[in-house]
């Protein structure tokens, strides 16, 4: 029996909400099936087993991820612009009543060192993110150390603003990004 892609969502929203929530490790396999109203028979047709579940939800959050970021970009007119609409991205996730920090960095600390699948999927999210950044700057011609500490601000934001519970940890790191990007703007004119 093939699963509809409705039910296929269905699993992965509910798993996500689930494991973001209160982590993977303390969700079964019910508590999934109880969460999407989806049988247990089904899931394990779809996800023949709860790594592969892992698996699919980390993708389906890097997709999250991707469009929010896109989408904050979006009516940006300048490269400066597309890197600081990161931060206000960040801003508008921070402050959702259910933010528990960065779904991939919560997954790293829970399995990144039993689980080289997991891991895997962790660096690739953060590989994909450096890359959008490094590309940005290359926009903005800037110098290829930005992109790094660009990123680092981000991620940075991210694991203070879970662990304080402050959203103004994105305000922060905008304006800490704009001290850079002018920094460096400047110091590459001379």
């Amino acid at each position: 029996m093939f699963m509809t892609e409705t039910d296929r969502e269905r699993i992965l929203q509910a798993a996500d909400r689930l494991f973001y929530g209160r982590g993977i490790q303390s969700v079964g396999m019910d508590a999934v099936r109880a969460e999407s109203g989806v049988p247990l028979k089904r899931i394990y047709a779809e996800f023949p087993s709860k790594d592969a579940l892992v698996l699919a939800v980390l993708a389906h959050r890097s997709a999250i991820w991707d469009a929010g970021i896109a989408a904050a970009a979006e009516g940006a007119t300048s490269p400066r612009e597309r890197l600081l609409a990161i931060y206000d991205f960040l801003d508008a996730w921070f402050r959702e009543v259910d933010f528990r920090g960065c779904g991939f960095i919560n997954a790293w600390g829970e399995l990144g060192a039993v689980s080289p699948e997991v891991a895997e999927a962790v660096r690739a999210q953060k590989a994909a993110f450096q890359s959008y950044v490094v590309e940005l700057v290359g926009e903005l011609a800037g110098p290829p150390e930005l992109a790094a500490q660009l990123a680092l601000l981000a991620e940075g934001a991210q694991s203070t603003a879970a662990i304080s519970g402050d959203p103004e940890a994105a305000h922060h790191a905008r304006a800490a990004a704009e001290v850079l990007i002018d920094a460096a703007l400047a110091s590459d004119a001379r």
